[in-house]
């Protein structure tokens, strides 16, 4: 029985964790809430794992956001990342644990890097000005594992995905992601019978989007191997315009009125597309349909709505 840590469990990606152990089996796990560990306290980050001393931790807590989230409060994304990696991964060298993954994002990669980006695209330009602080917070997440791993001996890795969607999201209307963001959206115009909505800049962008389930199969895949890459893409290698994305929402959710694009708003990155070679390379695939996971996301926001659990 491997006795495994998920930080954050009870985001969308660790409570995806949490439901892919459980259905693997063989897994003891433990989780902490915020209310019984403060990620950001080094001493009691400390004083936890020492105490519990497991096998695995899945670095999987983070403080996440939007462009108006991390454009309004960056100080606070750059300051609690930081803190929530660094203190868990000295932790858990001094507990003795041999092996952890530390989930980034696809933004640690430059504004302008060329597409797919692989993982060699690291640290070879400028970042996205709207989410640079929390790209520097994971890309030392990143680096922590990475040299961690060489000095140590210890098989600290990470894993980068693109964006993510699924169960369990955020869906406050100005501090969540697109997907979540859309997907709010345009349900409340259906309910409403609004006759348009309107997206945020010119809708040319273009996003890769990963099922949740998809995200906690690789970790587990990850973390069957006997050496794995220091840092690995994890996305599905294909994109949509946002203005597509949009009207995969739109037809999900049964709204049928006019799309609108507003210029004024910020576009972001122009494309972020993931080379996902290396881990297609040790034998991973993604397995969830876009329509297929967009539907499955959807279900679950009404679900959340009819019990009061919805993150809003």
């Amino acid at each position: 029985m491997t006795k495994l840590f998920i930080a954050g469990h009870r985001g969308m990606v660790g409570s995806a964790l949490v439901r892919e152990a459980e259905k693997l089996g063989g897994f003891q796990l433990v989780t902490a809430t915020r209310d019984q560990l403060d990620l950001c306290d080094q001493r009691a980050v400390f004083d936890f794992l020492a105490a519990e001393k497991p096998d695995v931790v899945i670095i999987a807590a983070a403080k996440v956001g939007g462009i108006h989230a991390n454009s309004t409060y960056p100080a606070d994304f750059i300051y609690e990342n930081l803190s929530i990696a660094s203190n868990l991964v000295e932790a858990s060298r001094r507990a003795g644990v041999p092996r952890a993954l530390f989930l980034g994002s696809s933004c640690i990669y430059p504004k302008m890097a060329p597409q797919p980006m692989n993982e060699d695209c690291l640290l070879t330009g400028p970042l996205e000005v709207t989410n640079e602080a929390y790209a520097i917070a994971k890309i030392a997440g990143l680096k922590l594992c990475q040299h961690y791993r060489a000095q140590h001996g210890l098989i600290y890795h990470s894993a980068m995905p693109t964006n993510l969607y699924g169960p369990g999201d955020n869906y406050h209307p100005e501090n969540s992601h697109v997907i979540p963001a859309l997907i709010r959206r345009f349900h409340e115009a259906t309910q409403r019978g609004d006759a348009s909505v309107t997206i945020w800049g010119t809708g040319t962008p273009r996003r890769e989007f990963l099922h949740v389930h998809d995200l906690a199969a690789a970790c587990f895949h990850l973390l069957s191997l006997e050496s794995p890459p220091d840092w690995v893409n994890v996305g599905v290698g294909d994109d949509v315009t946002i203005l597509e994305l949009a009207t995969l929402v739109a037809k999900t959710t049964g709204f049928t009125g006019e799309i609108l694009t507003d210029p004024t708003k910020p576009d972001g990155t122009p494309r972020k597309l993931l080379d996902i070679s290396k881990i297609q390379a040790t034998g991973w695939q993604p397995q969830v349909p876009f329509a297929e996971g967009l539907a499955d996301a959807y279900q679950d926001f009404i679900a959340t709505l009819t019990t009061g659990a919805a993150r809003l």
